[in-house]
């Protein structure tokens, strides 16, 4: 359940809308890397304050994808260098971050440099950005002392009902947990024996892929992420040319090969590149092509990591 009290915060005066509340006035739609973005922070930092919070936990962390919708290019480390390590270790469903942390990531979000979450804390409080420098904030408490405190700042705080961005608990993508059954149905198939292809989606738009064993399968299990989305498929073909062959013409999809040294990579194609692709494979063992669309994929199975505490807390 949300905080009750919510309120939509920006730079954009209401008197400035029209009867739809489209806004028409002259302000622009993305941060000016200054007085006005730090006037969104301060104003955040406020409701935090007064509403006792001084940490907040990342959730649904996402970073820039195959395609960028942000009005401002994207960065090298989508925005989180100096936050987290180059492997964003740190940056993942369920971390806390301390509220100076949490402001960061915010500004991250307000210049569109790649990084994308929502920050909450439980139905205490729930912070996040949406599109052209909308910020939405919503707290267990009324706040009326930084709502005024908006308006000194140069801002707008509007009541609202329920932030558009709020997550949707109703229907979930993925309700089942990697639990130890799901695990013993895993091994129980390498034991044939054959191998799996394991595909981790650690963050929204951030996969790292496996060849399971039967060998390796604790190992592997050992270094995925937290609360981490697992797909597995079926093994790679060794017919890397068959492979090539059916690419799909019209549609993007992820070719995935086993390289000559053992290694795992992926690239998401789009459209018709095989000569470049036949470069780029030249040498691999075996390899793939999994479709992105939700409806073509056909995973053996599809999970997401639980807690410690065998709780399955990823809003996939």
């Amino acid at each position: 359940m949300p905080p009750p009290f919510a309120h939509r915060i920006t730079k954009y005066n209401p008197a400035d809308r029209d009867e739809r509340g489209h806004y028409h006035g002259a302000e622009d739609t993305v941060s000016d890397h200054g007085p006005v973005e730090a006037a969104y922070l301060e104003a955040i930092a406020a409701f935090a304050q007064e509403s006792g919070i001084d940490r907040l936990e990342i959730r649904e962390p996402e970073v820039t994808g195959f395609v960028a919708f942000g009005l401002e290019a994207p960065v090298d480390g989508h925005g989180l260098a100096g936050l987290f390590p180059a492997d964003l270790t740190g940056y993942y469903d369920g971390a806390e971050v301390s509220v100076p942390v949490a402001l960061e990531l915010v500004r991250v979000m307000l210049r569109d440099q790649g990084a994308w979450c929502r920050l909450e804390q439980q139905d205490r409080f729930t912070v996040h950005v949406g599109w052209d420098q909308y910020l939405y904030v919503a707290s267990d408490r009324p706040c009326e002392a930084d709502v005024a405190r908006v308006r000194e700042l140069g801002l707008f705080a509007e009541p609202i009902t329920t932030s558009p961005y709020a997550a949707d608990l109703e229907e979930p993508e993925v309700t089942q947990a990697a639990d130890e059954e799901l695990w013993e149905q895993v091994r129980a198939k390498l034991a044939v024996p054959q191998r799996l292809l394991l595909e981790e989606t650690y963050l929204a738009n951030a996969t790292r892929w496996h060849l399971l064993t039967e060998s390796n399968l604790d190992a592997v299990r050992a270094v995925l992420g937290p609360r981490a989305l697992l797909t597995v498929w079926p093994d790679l073909n060794p017919d890397v040319d068959a492979v090539l062959a059916e690419l799909p013409q019209d549609e993007s999809a992820d070719l995935v090969w086993e390289a000559l040294n053992g290694a795992i990579r992926h690239v998401t194609v789009d459209g018709p590149h095989h000569q470049q692709l036949a470069t780029l494979l030249a040498g691999a063992r075996a390899a793939c092509c999994l479709p992105l669309a939700l409806d073509a994929r056909h995973p053996l199975f599809h999970v997401a990591l639980p807690d410690s505490d065998g709780v399955l807390r990823a809003r996939w």
